[in-house]
């Protein structure tokens, strides 16, 4: 049971630094293609400019607030960010099959919270999409 819970793990960590260097090569292209240097960057974002060097290095992960900054900044959607990367891939390709896990339990939860004029809204909401869904079918 060790032995599984390890190579979890591992492959965990594997996964995220993978993810890491390909974030980091994503800014350094944007960065020069712009013509900006590090220390430019970092100013915008509030950060030292060896913060830069260890994102684009893959040594440190980006944080949400951190990569909405640099999107801005850079003038690229968030998903340029992920462009590529085989694991954002195959997500695309199973959303696109009709294979794209649901958390249900998440969205009846969030659906009890609300109110019932939100309810009747969300409602009217959802049919709207579904008349547009089945015209373009």
């Amino acid at each position: 049971m060790l032995n599984i819970k390890k190579k979890y793990y591992l492959r965990g960590v594997l996964m995220e630094e993978n993810f890491n260097k390909h974030l980091g090569n994503k800014l350094k292209l944007r960065r020069l293609a712009l013509g900006l240097t590090q220390t430019k960057v970092a100013k915008a974002i509030n950060v030292t400019f060896q913060q830069i060097q260890k994102y684009e290095k893959g040594t440190n992960g980006v944080s949400s607030i951190r990569l909405l900054q640099l999107s801005n900044y850079l003038k690229v959607p968030i998903s340029y960010f992920f462009e590529d990367f085989s694991e954002y891939l195959i997500n695309i390709e199973k959303s696109k099959e009709g294979h794209m896990n649901v958390n249900y339990n998440f969205l009846i939860k969030v659906y009890s919270e609300l109110t019932n004029e939100q309810k009747i809204k969300f409602k009217k909401a959802t049919e709207v999409v579904v008349n547009n869904i089945s015209k373009a079918v």
